[in-house]
């Protein structure tokens, strides 16, 4: 008997560790993902290896998410065809490396999300602080305030801990999103702590002039609204919400004025707002490639490879779907256009569902919707964040999955 009682706290012990250890260890590969000066950044090393690890002991791949892994991998695969088009493979080795890495990542958070729920309040608060620093570091840095501002800026905009302000921007619209959410639904007493780091995080998207990340964040904050009124039948809940977003809108139009009178972003404002730039227009701009790029799909099925179309037409695709078209093929477009609707219709299914994880899958799909409209005008397929939300959508499907089995044998 002494012996039982002696194992017994000892087993349970190692498990809560073992347990704190696993958190802590996504809650750092979350964090991490806001710091991209350079690349291989932190991110990717420490992710490849907790993935490893995690392989290692115990990462399940349940049915639930098994179509996510056949389709990221199918999409990977037609990259792999696409590289045999190619004479000169310079870079696309590593190139397509990080594509199933990242795929990868994906998975992860799918898998371990669905295996303890959990995990993502820990992922979002990380998040959210990573993207409150990042923030802070872009904002500092646009004004000059710390030493080595040039660092945290590029063309003149807020660029945070990244390479470039037009990732940088879009990564804040999650975490911006889930604290405008508890800005709109929780007590009084903590909305306050939420805010400020809501005016914190959208001064980052603004001061980052990307136009992708403005229209990202407003169409997101719209939809979130959007759903949470269809959510709820209370009157009253539903009087709150339009007063709590009548009262955001006006907290974010006071601080845009306010910004607005500051010398150099009245004037740069005024030129990123302009729906269509010189290099979008131009006789062979970014719409005109479009054009080009789509024709080219049809007489080469298998793609020309990863990155070729940069190099002969001297930018990039900037269109996802196209992107997919010319690196992936026709295969890896079949994929991933397959993958989104399968992603957009099962979240959609779920999404007001009263579950202990909805306001983060209703966070995560909202800005995921986003970014599929942003996609038609950017890149996104190598985008980390990208893929975690990715991740967090399957997680929840993976989870509905597995309450209505419970709910089921039950009955």
């Amino acid at each position: 008997m002494s012996a039982i009682t002696y194992d017994l706290p000892r087993a349970a012990i190692n498990a809560k560790l073992i347990g704190l250890i696993s958190t802590g260890a996504i809650a750092l590969g979350v964090l991490l993902s806001g710091f991209v000066i350079r690349e291989p950044a932190p991110y990717e090393l420490y992710m490849a290896g907790l993935i490893a690890v995690w392989s290692l002991f115990g990462l399940r791949i349940t049915r639930a998410i098994t179509p996510l892994v056949v389709l990221l991998v199918v999409f990977n695969i037609g990259g792999m065809i696409s590289m045999t088009q190619m004479s000169n493979l310079m870079g696309t080795p590593l190139y397509l490396a990080v594509s199933l890495f990242l795929a990868f990542t994906a998975i992860f958070f799918a898998a371990v999300t669905e295996t303890d729920p959990k995990l993502y309040r820990v992922i979002f608060l990380s998040w959210v602080t990573s993207a409150v620093v990042t923030s802070v570091l872009g904002i500092l840095g646009y004004f000059g305030a710390v030493p080595g501002a040039e660092m945290f800026t590029k063309f003149g905009r807020a660029a945070g801990a990244f390479q470039d302000p037009n990732v940088f921007g879009p990564f804040l619209a999650l975490p911006g999103i889930y604290l405008l959410y508890r800005v709109l639904t929780e007590r009084p007493a903590r909305m306050a702590l939420h805010a400020v780091l809501l005016l914190v995080v959208t001064g980052g998207i603004f001061l980052s002039f990307s136009r992708g990340a403005w229209g990202l964040f407003g169409a997101s904050a719209i939809l979130l609204t959007g759903f949470l009124f269809l959510q709820s039948n209370s009157g009253r809940f539903r009087l709150r919400i339009a007063v709590m977003s009548m009262a955001v809108v006006t907290l974010l139009a006071a601080a845009l004025l306010v910004a607005l009178q500051i010398p150099g972003i009245g004037e740069l404002f005024a030129t990123r707002a302009q729906l269509v730039q010189d290099y979008d227009g131009a006789r062979l701009g970014r719409f005109a490639r479009y054009a080009i790029g789509f024709l080219l799909a049809t007489e080469k099925p298998l793609g020309i490879g990863p990155l070729v179309f940069g190099q002969i037409y001297g930018e990039d695709t900037h269109n996802i779907w196209l992107k997919a078209l010319m690196d992936y093929g026709w295969l890896g477009f079949a994929s991933y256009l397959t993958l989104i609707v399968w992603t957009v219709a099962a979240g959609f299914r779920i999404l007001l569902r009263n579950r202990p994880w909805q306001p983060y899958l209703l966070s995560a799909y909202v800005v995921f919707l986003g970014h599929i409209a942003l996609g038609t005008v950017i890149d996104t397929d190598h985008w980390r964040h990208f893929y975690l939300l990715l991740g967090l959508i399957w997680g929840a499907i993976a989870l509905e999955a597995r309450h209505q089995r419970a709910f089921d044998a039950a009955n």
